[in-house]
Order: C-alpha cells, then sequence, then structure tokens
C-alpha cells in the first residue's frame, strides 16, 4: 500500500522547502558529477555562484513548485561543463541535483552548459514536483 497526500497537504511541504532554506540562498553551479547526498563534501569546480531573491521559487500549486522570476549570472566564476548544483542556505548544502542544457531532461536547465569565465548564462528550467499522489 502507499500513503497519498492531498494537494493541499503537498503543496504545504513543498512551501516549507523554501522556507527552511531561508530568504538568502545561494546556488551554486558546479562541474562535475553531485555528491552522494547534501551532508557530502562539495565537489567539482565551482562555475558560477549566485544569490537568489529573497522569493525565489513560485507558491506550490498542484503540487509543483517552480523558480520564479529569471535566474541569471551575467559573468560565470570559472570555464567549465556544469554538471550539477547545489542550492545553500547560510553555507549549508539544503538541494542538490543534475544539470543538463535545456530540454535534456535535469533536475536544472541552463541555456549552456559549456561555461567560460564571464560569461553570461540563464537558468532555463528548475522545479520540484511533491510525491504520494
Amino acid at each position: 500500500m502507499a500513503i497519498q497526500f492531498s494537494v493541499r497537504v503537498r503543496n504545504a511541504r513543498l512551501d516549507a522547502i523554501e522556507t527552511a532554506i531561508g530568504v538568502s540562498p545561494v546556488l551554486e553551479i558546479r562541474s562535475g558529477a553531485k555528491p552522494i547526498n547534501c551532508a557530502a563534501a562539495d565537489t567539482g569546480t565551482v562555475l558560477a555562484s549566485l544569490a537568489l531573491p529573497s522569493d525565489y521559487m513560485s507558491a506550490a500549486a498542484s503540487g509543483f513548485k517552480q523558480l520564479l522570476g529569471t535566474w541569471q549570472d551575467l559573468s560565470a566564476d570559472a570555464t567549465g561543463v556544469a554538471g550539477h548544483f547545489r542550492l545553500k542556505g547560510g553555507g549549508t548544502c539544503d538541494m542538490q541535483g543534475d544539470i543538463t542544457a535545456t530540454g535534456g531532461g535535469g533536475d536544472m536547465l541552463l541555456d549552456n552548459t559549456s561555461l567560460a569565465t564571464g560569461q553570461q548564462f540563464t537558468i532555463t528550467g528548475f522545479g520540484i514536483t511533491d510525491g504520494n499522489a
């Protein structure tokens, strides 16, 4: 048997994620494969570090929550191929996932995963879906 939750409960769980991470999140775009979990040490090179706005995700609806506004970096910090991201609140990894180019099916989508120092790039897609529907 599988436990199921109402849309209201699923939305509340999703909105709690943004609340727990806090209002000063930092998104790190990193090269290589993501660590085994958020508690593991950082891996890869930081290609870009973005300070996200205090309200960085939409209010959850229908068990889904996505980026709010435009997530863009005007100047990448290093050269390399984006492989994963880490979203940090207070310096601690609270969420991580894979990165692919737009249409590639990753957890986060970039307009271009081959970054060069000083290059502008945009995150074209990011969302989380709550399970147990």
